[in-house]
């Protein structure tokens, strides 16, 4: 399983402006710095604001804040804003779909490693990550 590379670019962005705080950072300036396509990441910035995790604002002192505190947002709500539900095979989930029913020897492992890699993204925030950087 693989996040998509969009994805990777939003955390990045958003870990980028986690390292600003409450600064304004012009999104060119993230491009550069993060080595983003400045269009893609015009589509990734517009995405997160949808979804409440960024702020921007237009013009000559314009660009893009974080909407909450880093501690307040989890790698979960990054990616999901970019990709989806994560979802490691069809059969995980509410509505898990498995042609081999409830007798499929795999589902409980496919449930469990699901289980462990949202849950580690959940509880892994933005603040966590710089602090283990620094380190």
């Amino acid at each position: 399983m693989q996040i998509t590379r969009q994805a990777d670019y939003a955390v990045r962005a958003v870990l980028h402006l986690a390292r600003h705080g409450d600064q304004r950072v012009a999104t060119n300036v993230i491009a550069d710095e993060q080595h983003i396509p400045p269009s893609f990441l015009a589509k990734i910035v517009s995405q997160l604001s949808i979804a409440g995790l960024l702020h921007t604002s237009r013009g000559a002192r314009g660009g893009v804040t974080l909407a909450r505190d880093p501690k307040d947002i989890s790698l979960l709500e990054v990616i999901e804003a970019i990709d989806g539900p994560i979802q490691l095979n069809e059969c995980v989930g509410e509505n898990g779909v498995c042609s081999f029913s409830d007798d499929c020897p795999l589902r409980p492992v496919w449930c469990e490693a699901h289980e462990q890699l949202v849950s580690r993204l959940k509880n892994t925030n933005f603040s966590d990550v710089l602090a283990q950087n620094a380190a």
